[in-house]
């Protein structure tokens, strides 16, 4: 196998493609878990708990 332009294209570009894909999975995976819910419920809700008044 001659290692050329086009070979070391062609394999970075599947490569990157197959790293995306199982990048993009493994997001959406941690995301929906069932037990972090609470987690980010507390985070999405910490915001709303420190506010005293108005920002001025």
């Amino acid at each position: 196998m001659e290692l050329n332009y086009e070979t070391t294209s062609a394999f970075a570009k599947s490569f990157g493609l197959l790293y995306l894909i199982a990048l993009s999975v493994a997001i959406t995976l941690y995301a929906y878990w069932p037990s972090l819910g609470p987690r980010f419920e507390k985070a999405a809700n910490s915001v709303l708990d420190d506010e005293d008044g108005p920002c001025r």
